[in-house]
This record gives C-alpha cells, structure tokens and sequence, in this order.
C-alpha cells in the first residue's frame, strides 16, 4: 500500500502545479484591482459588475452559449444516427468506422480548422463546385454557419464516440425480449435501446458543449476579428489589453457556467446502473 501511495504522491504534486496553483491565481486576480503595488491591493466586485453591467459583453456571452448549444444540438442530431449505425453492424466493421472517425483527431485542431478556410473561402473548393453547376459565389468565411460548421466538425467525434460505447454496452436480450413479446423495430428502439443510450448522449453533450462554449481559435480563425466569442474576449484581455483582472473575472464566470451545465447533466442522468441516481 505504501508503495502504491508513493506512486501517486508526483501525480498530485503535477496537479497542484499544473491545475490548482493557474486556478488560485485566476481566482485572486479575479477579486482584486489591477497593479502589483501592496499599497493599493485590495478585494473588489468591480470586475464582475463591469461585465454584467456591460451589454457588450452579455451580448458575446449570450451569442456564446446560443452557438455552443447550437452545436451541441446539431452533434446530437448527426451523431446519434451514425453511432447508431456504426454499433448495428459487425464487430471488424464497427472497428473500422470508429477509426475513420478518431483518425482527424489525431491531427492539430489548428490544421483541421485551416483546411475549412480553403473550402468555404470565395474561391474555395465549394464555390468553386457551384460555379461548374452555374450558381454564384456564397459568402460563408466568416459568418454564423462557419463557426457552427468549424465547431461541429472538430467536436462530433466526441459525441459518436460516446454513444457508440453506451450502445455496444447495451445488454442484447433486452431486444430479445422485446421481440418476443410482439414489439417492432421503432418501439424497441423508443423503449429499450434510446432510454439505455441516454448516459452516452449526456455524456457527448458534456464533451460537446463545454469546449464549444469556451472556444477562441475557431471563431477567430473560420468567424474573422468581427466574429467574437466569449473565449476570444478572455483572449484578449490576457494577451492584448492585459487585463488580467478582469480576463480572470471573466474566466470565472465562465468555469460556474460550465460547473452548472455539467451537475445539470449529471442530475438527469438515467443510467439504469445507477438506478437513476446521478450523483
């Protein structure tokens, strides 16, 4: 036992360094006035008022989490239908699916999204397609369907993934069972095979909608400098204005955001293995 606990001690020493120390900061500088001088140091709500009473700042917070459910919406939606399939076929060919769909992930995000800027760009591979079928140039760099088409994406494979396990886990004789008892295809699905997926589908909205609802680079990159989210304002308060008062005020908000939205899926958690208690 010993051994084992002085195999985890560097484990926690990395986590208080690399996790627990960068969250502490954020919190002072978060509740603190801006300055290095001890004569002036002192606790203060002004950067939280600052951006609530910003309608600025609420509107980017608010168009934030519209995409960031937007996408998750939209992943759900995709997702589930190719897990679905994906898990109904054979064992050597699920294999095979699940690895065309990690393969992507094995490459930089910033790569990945680059790739979009030459195909949704004015003479990019799509409008260059269109203008062999006579249609005119669409304007899609830098707009709403860009960023969600960026972030949808980079983050659909968490959200297959996750509901491809759940149904692989799923015990088979339960759709015996319900064949026997004279019930059909759809409400097998309705009854037996949604209901014991929805701890997958929960999960993919967590991998989901987190990242996408905190995401800088794929606004920036695929939405231009006027397209901004709230994870580019935090960027540039940190890097550009050098606020980092109110940056780390703003990443606070941020991280209850994201807490809540994660004991809200916790709490609707129906894994039968839990009998419905999620926490």
């Amino acid at each position: 036992m010993k051994q084992f606990r002085s195999m985890v001690y560097p484990y926690v020493g990395w986590i208080a360094a690399m996790i627990v120390l960068p969250m502490l900061l954020i919190l002072l500088y978060a509740f603190t006035t801006p300055g290095n001088d001890v004569a002036t140091f002192r606790f203060t709500l002004d950067n939280f008022s600052r951006f609530f009473s910003d309608s600025v700042f609420l509107a980017v917070l608010q168009r934030s989490l519209l995409i960031a459910v937007l996408t998750t919406i939209i992943c759900v939606l995709l997702g589930y239908p190719i897990a679905y399939t994906i898990a109904r076929g054979s064992e050597k060919s699920s294999m095979f699916w699940v690895l065309m769909i990690t393969m992507p992930t094995w490459i930089n995000m910033m790569v990945r999204t680059y790739a979009w800027v030459g195909i949704l760009q004015d003479d990019g591979l799509v409008n260059s397609l269109l203008g062999l079928l006579g249609l005119g140039p669409i304007k899609m760099m830098y707009t709403t369907f860009a960023v969600v088409l960026g972030m949808v994406y980079n983050f659909i494979p968490f959200m297959i993934l996750q509901i491809h396990t759940s149904l692989t886990k799923m015990d088979k004789s339960y759709l015996e069972a319900a064949a026997d008892l004279g019930a059909d295809r759809m409400q097998s699905f309705l009854r037996i095979t949604l209901p014991l997926s929805l701890p997958g589908v929960l999960s993919g909205i967590t991998l989901v909608f987190l990242p996408a609802v905190s995401s800088f680079f794929i606004p920036k990159l695929l939405g231009g400098g006027q397209y901004v989210l709230i994870g580019n304002v935090i960027e540039t308060q940190f890097l550009t204005s050098g606020d980092w008062n109110f940056g780390s005020a703003i990443s606070l908000i941020m991280a209850v955001i994201i807490m809540l939205s994660m004991y809200i899926t916790r709490k609707v958690d129906t894994d039968p293995a839990t009998n419905g208690k999620g926490d």
